[in-house]
């Protein structure tokens, strides 16, 4: 039989005892937690990212909006191309390009007009604004002298108003490769 060496102890007394004589747990390397200055540094570092980074992002949305205006023209252009191989003739400026979605009701009216339309609806440029369409378009100077086109699509820009330069320029169809 053997003898314990321990004492057998119950009731409050035994455990405030037995409590007070274990060491208080510490924490281990693994848990250790961060400190104010390692965090501070942390966001410190954060905030120069974000300030080197931010504007580089920021100036990237005018140019992927004009860009998007001008994928836009080019798909308009397309269908231009299509009413015209049905019909013979572009849309007047009275008939807009609202004749691409439904049968002109103004001036010539179309014989071979598709139905169901060229586009299923009228896309707004990027900021919100209708295309401006002209047929016949008028005569523009180019790098090359004068050009007459059959219509012109125009977007007025960031601005919304006709000219501008830089990021306020017209976006129109036959300076889709000009920036």
């Amino acid at each position: 039989m053997r003898l314990s060496t321990r004492v057998k102890c119950f009731g409050r007394a035994c455990a405030r005892r037995f409590l007070a004589s274990r060491p208080a747990p510490r924490a281990r390397l693994g848990e250790r937690g961060f400190t104010f200055i390692e965090i501070m540094v942390v966001v410190a570092i954060l905030a120069i990212l974000a300030a080197l980074v931010v504007p580089r992002i920021m100036g990237r949305t005018d140019d992927a909006k004009r860009t998007a205006a001008k994928v836009q023209i080019r798909n308009i252009e397309g269908a231009l191309q299509l009413y015209k191989l049905d019909n013979g003739v572009y849309p007047t400026s009275e008939q807009g390009l609202k004749a691409l979605v439904e049968k002109p009701s103004v001036g010539v009216i179309p014989k071979k007009w598709k139905i169901g339309g060229y586009i299923d609806k009228l896309p707004e440029d990027p900021w919100g604004n209708p295309y401006k369409y002209l047929s016949p378009a008028p005569i523009q100077q180019g790098q090359y002298g004068q050009i007459k086109a059959d219509y012109e699509i125009l977007s007025l820009g960031t601005d919304g108003e006709v000219g501008g330069e830089g990021v306020n320029a017209d976006i129109a169809n036959w300076n889709l490769e000009k920036d």
